[in-house]
């Protein structure tokens, strides 16, 4: 596996390296600060999850997307946003693509139960799960994968916090991810071949909703990133996977509290002929946490760029521009 000095380098672009099992936090910090900085995206290393275990969620996920198309939209995407997503349900880049991605996944996020009411929280509710009959390890295989994750998320969010000057808990403050949006997505992309001069993307560009994404990918490439969204013309940059390394990458959520200082970068999925398997893990602040600028990235000479907003409603506007029908504040 790669070390923070086998720093990857593409066309220039220097992805940084996290060993989250470095015992120099501060070395870790300045690593993370660095890439926050300069693309908002880094990989990160020893992070305590087995390459067994990533072997188990592909063996899984392909077996689901192996199923006919009767049985995947048996549990197709519900209005919590939990199931099947189709092959172009999806369109992250409306004004660019002439048709949807060109991939299907999966949504998985906490489990609620029956008892609870979703009335406060739109996203609430209880994940659907494919026939035991069909998939007897597929919920269990999930479940423990969710559950790791998240822990793995918590760990980055801590360095996140300290790349900011915080303290290193202060986002486990009471209200701010003491019950977090957390959501596995599954993700399986065509065979196809992309052409963005007639707009057809595996995932159109975009940058992500929430605070960090963890992704994990089977070793196909296809990810690209472009620094300067507002350049013309955009120049994009492969990110090469690396092999049990998770690519992290920050959120526009977590770009409006840190007042811009920190990067939410443009990504897009180019395909090149190959079928692709990915996994992203996606970690989000309570539904009704405010996300107002910190005190400590804004000044009388850099006043706060965005409005205050609740995690929640940020997320329901983001989703409703690339979903129809897929939860509502009156759900």
């Amino acid at each position: 596996m790669a070390t923070p000095e086998q720093e990857q380098e593409q066309g220039g672009q220097i992805l940084v390296c996290v060993d989250l099992s470095s015992q120099d936090v501060d070395a870790s910090v300045a690593l993370v600060r660095k890439a926050c900085l300069d693309c908002g995206f880094f990989y990160l290393i020893n992070h305590g999850i087995e390459e067994e275990e990533f072997g188990e969620i592909y063996e899984e996920s392909r077996k689901f997307f192996d199923l006919p198309i009767e049985e995947k939209m048996k549990v197709f995407r519900n209005e919590k946003a939990r199931g099947y997503t189709p092959f172009e349900d999806e369109t992250l880049d409306p004004f660019k693509q002439t048709k949807g991605d060109c991939k299907e996944g999966y949504y998985i996020g906490p489990e609620a139960s029956e008892s609870e009411s979703c009335l406060a929280n739109p996203f609430h509710g209880r994940n659907q799960w494919p026939s035991p009959d069909l998939l007897p390890a597929w919920r269990e295989t999930m479940e423990k994968y969710y559950q790791h994750a998240l822990s793995v998320g918590r760990r980055v969010i801590r360095l996140i916090a300290q790349a900011l000057n915080l303290d290193a808990t202060f986002f486990e403050k009471p209200g701010l991810m003491d019950a977090p949006m957390a959501y596995i997505r599954l993700l399986h992309y065509s065979g196809e071949v992309s052409n963005p001069e007639v707009g057809i993307f595996g995932a159109g560009a975009h940058s992500d909703y929430g605070m960090i994404t963890l992704l994990s990918t089977d070793g196909v490439p296809g990810l690209q990133i472009c620094k300067r969204k507002d350049e013309i013309p955009q120049v994009w940059e492969e990110v090469q996977p690396v092999k049990g390394a998770y690519i992290v990458n920050l959120g526009d959520m977590l770009e409006r509290w840190s007042n811009g200082v920190f990067r939410s970068t443009l990504h897009r999925v180019i395909l090149e002929g190959k079928e692709r398997y990915s996994v992203a893990f996606f970690l989000d602040p309570n539904f009704d946490c405010l996300v107002e600028c910190l005190p400590k990235c804004c000044s009388k000479e850099n006043p706060a760029k965005y409005a205050p907003i609740t995690s929640g409603y940020h997320l329901l506007e983001r989703y409703s521009q690339s979903y129809k029908g897929i939860i509502s504040m009156s759900t």
